[in-house]
């Protein structure tokens, strides 16, 4: 990307569950513009990688990047919460709470600022569940599968609660593949889909040229015409979405449905997220298979990089990235932790993660029976 230099590359181990994953090992390099960044942010980013399996932490101490991989199998959409996280993966949504009386504990002492425990998941079979977010206390999301946006609760696999004007059965075909959420005043607001289609897997023919913007509260369609478009987002005002299969962010004019360039990027564009001016983009490298076959960002395959790129919405610039050079092909989700500069998390497996158990436990209020 354009305006950076590299720093040396580096490599951390990759656990897994899988034999030929367990040999995998991950490199990856970063501009020097990016950890003076994230510094100067005073913010984490948390990546989700669905087929490395795993849950990427970046942040910084002392001038240094600070980076670790947790395994959450296929992870998917991430949603924030200020005392939790909730991470999609393979038929489950995990929940991840806070724990700020334990991150100055773990080890080494004194690095983190924010520590999150994963606590607990909630199956809901193979829903796809793609992008979500927090509405108050309450989870939304995007379940690709079933062409729906949904709630959870103990009782049922998941709730449908809103789906496009053109759905008319509620059956795991993934009609239309719903994927993106955007939010605005605490509420689902926006949604994309790869096309306007109610036949089972209806979207796979035109989705080079038919993606989609609609409004849920409405139900009408904001834009048309995008090429596989993902992670609409409401930044500043603006409506913003990844035009994925071009590699492009652009800017849409929510009454004329008109979009704008705002920067291309080199790699299918898939997880947006923002703190100030700079947005955080996803970058995946795309697979030698038909889904991504007619879509105009597969000629130039060689030249697409995996990781995160930095864009200054002021101008439209490429200030900073962080790319990997193996062991992971593509980024699903990107989420700016705020107020955060260096997070540790305990993911359900900490053993394949290379990480001690931790345990919180309450204080006990007499002797313990024995």
């Amino acid at each position: 990307m354009n305006g950076t230099d590299l720093q040396l590359d580096e490599s951390i181990p990759s656990a897994a569950t899988d034999a030929a994953a367990l040999q995998r090992e991950v490199k990856f390099r970063h501009s020097r513009e990016f950890v003076p960044l994230l510094e100067r942010l005073g913010a984490s980013l948390l990546v989700s990688t669905y087929q490395a399996g795993k849950l990427v932490v970046l942040g910084t101490r002392d001038s240094q990047l600070n980076i670790s991989l947790h395994n959450f199998e296929q992870a998917m959409g991430v949603a924030i919460h200020p005392h939790r996280i909730a991470i999609g993966s393979r038929g489950q949504v995990w929940f991840l709470n806070s724990a700020p009386e334990l991150a100055g504990r773990l080890e080494p002492a004194g690095r983190f600022d924010a520590c999150f425990l994963t606590r607990k998941a909630l199956v809901t079979g193979n829903i796809q569940s793609h992008e979500m977010a927090w509405v108050g206390e309450e989870l939304w999301i995007v379940n690709t599968a079933f062409s729906c946006l949904c709630t959870l609760d103990e009782q049922h696999s998941f709730a449908p609660r809103w789906t496009p004007p053109f759905i008319t059965d509620l059956e795991a075909t993934d009609r239309c593949h719903l994927n993106g959420l955007a939010m605005q005043d605490g509420r689902p607001q926006y949604v994309t889909a790869m096309a306007e289609s109610n036949q089972p897997a209806g979207w796979r023919p035109t989705k080079a040229h038919s993606g989609c913007i609609i409004d849920v509260a409405s139900s009408a369609i904001v834009s048309r015409g995008l090429s596989m478009p993902h992670s609409p987002r409401l930044h500043r005002g603006q409506l913003l979405v990844l035009n994925s299969g071009m590699g492009n962010i652009e800017s849409v004019d929510r009454q004329t449905g008109n979009r704008e360039p705002v920067a291309l990027l080199p790699g299918y564009t898939r997880g947006l997220a923002f703190c100030e001016q700079y947005a955080f983009v996803g970058l995946s490298r795309i697979r030698e298979t038909a889904v991504f076959g007619g879509v105009p960002i597969a000629e130039h395959r060689e030249q697409l990089r995996c990781g995160v790129g930095v864009i200054d919405l002021n101008t439209g610039a490429a200030v900073a990235y962080f790319e990997f050079l193996s062991g992971v092909e593509e980024i699903f989700d990107v989420q700016v932790l705020p107020n955060t500069s260096c997070v540790g998390i305990t993911g359900p497996y900490p053993q394949q993660d290379h990480a001690k158990d931790v345990w919180i436990v309450p204080r006990p209020c007499g002797k313990i029976n024995q």
